[in-house]
């Protein structure tokens, strides 16, 4: 045992060893009790021993152990309390949800140690299709992020009261439902591991281009999607998809101080200084690509991966490989066919074969219901019409584009390029 610390360096120190262990521990605590609320609460009352212990006796050797043998210790004497009460005929109609849980469990077999599946089993857990997108990704950053309730809400950009009742009815949902915390059989293994990544691109992308607020990008959302990432390769080290989202997700993440200037204004992609780019996560991007593609990697993500790393690879924006970005967007809009893919081809059509190549592209998407208001299209359009020299329309699409968007930095900068053309 280390000496006894000052109470506010303790509770750093549990802070921080929650944040790096409490994915595990709950995990652990869900195979045994089967309810991941319940395995949270008992997380949390081992968190709530260690601010005892540690601060009278010091921080032990091993925290996250410790941690581990204590909330292990709770479930199995609450098991056990459970199964005694049951074997007396006690009535138990108050704790129901330790009833799915505990039938025919033994407590001591339960606690054996599989972190790896247990993490993979929460991921799948906290990512079911029974619970709403919202709600997925609030939960998964709550289990598997270790975020509390009001970093999720300030990186939502949600009321903490509303996130709160999200992880609140999400918690409930799987425990009504009687979700088994399982990893699915191989039948529904694609769907399910389809809507994992999913929700792990959309943490990613909040903080990579955020949809609303006063920031273009949130770095602290990118390295927690990340985070999650790299854990799936880890668990799931077969699965071509998973090391292509981690290679989209590490080359993107390459670029993130070149997209903002010191003053907060968001830099365009072929107008950033590429010296800026982290070369170290652009090689484990790259690296993660091979990975995908000696899988055979040939989904949505390799995919896009693969478009990333045409601009990462690039030594300067006039070096960019465009018809092969454009093939690939050819590729990508056959195999996955949606209107956003699509007005990202038509980019790339500009970029390769001229404006009028991706202006034809962008035209045939302008009465599409789904991109009705999505700032973007506009936008696209705007740069397009500007570069054919038709030069008052494209104001008028900069503006709309302008209206349209809720992030405060790219409004500002759109209505900056519509005045560029005054």
């Amino acid at each position: 045992m280390a000496h006894t610390d000052p109470e506010g360096h303790v509770r750093r120190t549990i802070e921080a060893v929650w944040r790096i262990e409490s994915t595990r521990l709950i995990a652990g605590l869900a195979r045994m009790v089967r309810d991941v609320g319940l395995a949270e609460e008992l997380a949390q009352d081992a968190f709530l021993a260690a601010l005892e212990h540690w601060t009278r006796d010091g921080v032990p050797d091993k925290p996250g152990a410790w941690l581990m043998a204590t909330a292990k210790r709770r479930a199995i004497d609450r098991m056990r309390q459970h199964q005694l009460h049951a074997r007396k005929q006690v009535d138990v109609d108050h704790d129901d949800d330790w009833k799915p849980a505990l039938a025919g469990a033994d407590p001591e077999e339960a606690a054996d140690d599989r972190i790896g599946d247990d993490v993979l089993r929460l991921v799948f857990t906290a990512c079911h299709p029974v619970l709403s997108v919202d709600a997925q990704v609030a939960l998964t950053l709550r289990l598997l992020g270790g975020l509390t309730t009001e970093e999720i809400a300030r990186a939502c950009l949600v009321p903490e009261p509303t996130i709160a009742q999200r992880i609140v009815r999400a918690k409930r949902t799987l425990s009504e439902a009687h979700v088994p915390f399982e990893v699915p059989g191989r039948d529904a293994l694609p769907e399910r591991l389809a809507a994992v990544l999913n929700v792990v691109y959309l943490i990613f992308n909040e903080g990579y281009a955020a949809t609303s607020g006063e920031h273009w990008t949130r770095p602290a959302m990118c390295d927690e999607a990340l985070r999650l990432g790299r854990i799936l390769a880890a668990l799931a080290p077969n699965e071509a998809e998973v090391h292509g989202l981690v290679a989209l997700m590490e080359i993107q993440a390459s670029r993130l101080a070149a997209r903002i200037a010191h003053d907060g204004t968001p830099i365009l992609l072929l107008d950033q200084e590429r010296g800026r780019w982290d070369r170290l996560y652009i090689g484990r991007g790259l690296a993660s690509l091979q990975r995908a593609e000696r899988l055979g990697g040939q989904g949505p993500y390799a995919l896009q991966a693969a478009i990333a790393a045409c601009h990462a690879r690039a030594p300067t924006a006039e070096d960019t490989d465009w018809r092969r970005i454009a093939a690939l967007y050819d590729v990508h809009a056959q195999r996955f066919p949606s209107p956003v893919v699509e007005l990202n081809r038509a980019v790339a059509f500009a970029m390769a074969f001229g404006p009028q190549a991706g202006l034809d592209v962008v035209d045939a998407l302008v009465d599409v219901p789904a991109l009705r208001d999505y700032h973007l299209l506009p936008s696209v359009r705007g740069d397009l019409l500007a570069k054919l020299g038709r030069t008052d329309e494209a104001r008028g699409e900069f503006t709309r584009a302008a209206a349209l968007a809720r992030n405060a930095r790219e409004a500002a900068l759109l209505r900056r390029r519509a005045d560029a053309l005054s």
